[in-house]
């Protein structure tokens, strides 16, 4: 099983958020999904952005989350705006 913080956009805060949801490894994540993973975060931890939503999409399709499409990257946003 690879490790959170062996993806990329994983750092060791971010680890630790995904950990307190019962996400500890990459396969957590990936079989949770970004948008789930977020909306956890989100309702325990008000400060999580959209950036961190895009690190996890990121992290799940293993490129830097500045690299996402500007398609995925405009459907995590209204995504994100709708949980506000």
């Amino acid at each position: 099983m690879a490790t959170l913080s062996s993806m990329k956009n994983i750092g060791k805060e971010l680890e630790k958020k995904l950990r307190s949801i019962d996400v500890f490894t990459a396969e957590d994540l990936i079989q949770v999904g970004s948008k789930e993973a977020f909306a956890h975060l989100k309702s325990i931890y008000p400060q999580v952005c959209l950036v961190h939503l895009y690190a996890l999409q990121g992290a799940i399709d293993k490129v830097e989350y500045n690299q996402l499409s500007e398609e995925v990257k405009a459907e995590l946003k209204e995504y994100s705006d709708g949980l506000k």
